[in-house]
């Protein structure tokens, strides 16, 4: 039986991560819905998604929207990290926790501030992206804007996500590979001889 190439497993190695990564991005936007859902409840419902906290400048406001997206994007990273750390990626071994949090919370971050715009933009009546009326309403349930925005959201910033995380966050484990694909062809170079 013949062994599969270098290219075929650094790639197989790939998929899979990305998958796992997939998994986990998943569970973290059950977790990111949760909170944004209690959060909506607890500002009367998505009717109020859009009232504004405070103004930024005449023109812009900060609105309730972005606080629930800040929010549920804090606490569904610190969920996605770990398991990322721990299944994903499996670097928990290569690296401290604190070195790979941080460019991990970065790029969350990068991803949340593009979110938050994208999310504005979903639910801004004066937006030419505003989910229309139908099939979206301001009224709770399946068809809630809000909650779809949050959605879609998610969905566009995924995939850089993982390529970003992939190559940054988590490189101590490529790092790590490489450094062992290089010993053994050393070691094997000097059998060789």
């Amino acid at each position: 039986m013949t062994r599969p190439s270098p290219f075929f497993e650094r790639h197989r190695r790939t998929l899979g991560q990305f998958v796992r990564f997939g998994l986990v991005g998943g569970s973290g936007v059950l977790v990111n819905m949760v909170v944004a859902v209690i959060m909506t409840k607890l500002n009367g419902g998505t009717r109020n998604d859009n009232r504004v906290l405070f103004w930024i400048t005449s023109e812009h406001a900060f609105r309730y929207t972005v606080l629930v997206w800040i929010v549920a994007f804090v606490v569904a990273n610190f969920w996605n990290f770990e398991l990322n750390r721990r299944w994903a990626f499996k670097s928990r071994q290569h690296a401290s926790w604190w070195s790979e949090f941080w460019p991990f919370f970065v790029v969350g971050s990068v991803a949340a501030g593009v979110g938050a715009i994208i999310k504005v933009a979903l639910t801004n009546p004066t937006s030419p992206l505003y989910l229309p009326h139908p099939p979206f309403n301001d009224d709770q349930g399946l068809r809630a804007r809000a909650y779809w925005a949050q959605l879609i959201t998610i969905v566009i910033t995924m995939p850089i996500n993982f390529v970003v995380n992939k190559l940054w966050t988590f490189r101590a484990v490529r790092s790590s590979r490489m450094a062992a694909h290089a010993a053994a062809a050393d070691q094997a170079e000097k059998v060789g001889r």
